[in-house]
């Protein structure tokens, strides 16, 4: 899938749900380059084509406090072509491996830090990097409409390079330890991304109902066991999942591919709409098993 097609249609598809209105939909929209026709047609196409859909904002569980975290320290370290790339970076006191974590489509904010900080506190060092950067990081674009076009108009390559700049920096903080990733959202088809690339450091990865990367090929990262998560209700998404099977199977991978019931795109994200506390605890219960099985 093209990321810069899955973020239009992610920003219709919030509208539609009632995440934000007509106008605010058609502004972010046109930050990543729709023309008004364009724009109109997405959003009547995702069911959002009144003033004002109706609204599910809230309509989510209740978050309640999650894993105790680790607090994280923002870090900057070399990247490709001389450039620095920024993160967030949180240590486990008796670390069982060594995780990179990548952020949705907002950016690196503090959600995601709090994940590497879950992740630190439950026994894996992790790495939320910012595939922002080049920017300037997530911070100094103002926004997370403007996060988002500039994700849409970055190219894929300098993402890869960033990520893999991102395992080096883990295999310096954490020497010894095996490497897995973990991504959400647009950080989930960044995951399936890195592992299409081909990075033989990986022995594990987690994605997150994220898209597949168009002819994804995982026969160079042979060393991966991929835990697909998927949400019921996120048909758009859940488009590629058997696709994402199938590339699995060709490549020989290690894998299990599971979808959790009731749930909604985004359903991890405590600090959004669709969470859901039944089925994010119950993600990041197996996450962690997987982890063990294949990190520690």
């Amino acid at each position: 899938m093209a990321f810069q097609g899955y973020l239009a249609e992610e920003v219709a598809i919030d509208h539609a749900d009632g995440l934000y209105s007509r106008r605010e939909a058609l502004r972010r929209l046109a930050l990543l380059g729709l023309g008004v026709p364009a724009a109109t047609a997405l959003l009547a196409a995702c069911g959002g084509d009144g003033e004002q859909a109706s609204s599910t904002t809230g309509a989510g569980e209740a978050a309640t406090p999650p894993t105790p975290a680790v607090d994280t320290e923002e870090i900057t370290f070399p990247g490709p072509e001389g450039r620095t790339v920024r993160g967030a970076w949180a240590a486990a006191d008796q670390p069982r491996g060594a995780v990179l974590v990548i952020h949705e489509n907002r950016g690196l904010n503090d959600h995601i830090r709090s994940v590497a900080g879950r992740l630190a506190a439950s026994g894996y060092s992790a790495l939320a990097i910012d595939l922002l950067s080049a920017e300037g990081g997530t911070a100094a674009l103002g926004g997370e409409a403007e996060a988002m076009a500039a994700l849409s108009s970055a190219p894929q390559e300098r993402f890869v390079a960033d990520m893999r700049a991102g395992l080096d920096e883990l295999e310096r903080r954490a020497p010894d330890q095996k490497l897995g990733s973990i991504g959400f959202c647009f950080g989930g088809g960044m995951a399936w991304l890195l592992l299409a690339s081909g990075e033989p450091r990986l022995a594990a990865s987690a994605p997150f109902y994220g898209p597949l990367p168009d002819g994804a090929d995982f026969s160079g990262s042979p060393n991966a066991a991929v835990l697909g998560i998927y949400a019921e209700q996120d048909d758009r998404v859940n488009a590629t999942r058997d696709a994402a099977t199938a590339a699995l199977e060709r490549a020989g991978l290690t894998h299990e591919i599971v979808t959790y019931p009731g749930a909604n795109h985004a359903f991890f994200n405590d600090t959004g709409p669709r969470y859901n506390q039944t089925a994010a605890s119950q993600a990041y219960t197996k996450v962690l098993a997987w982890f063990g099985q294949h990190l520690a």
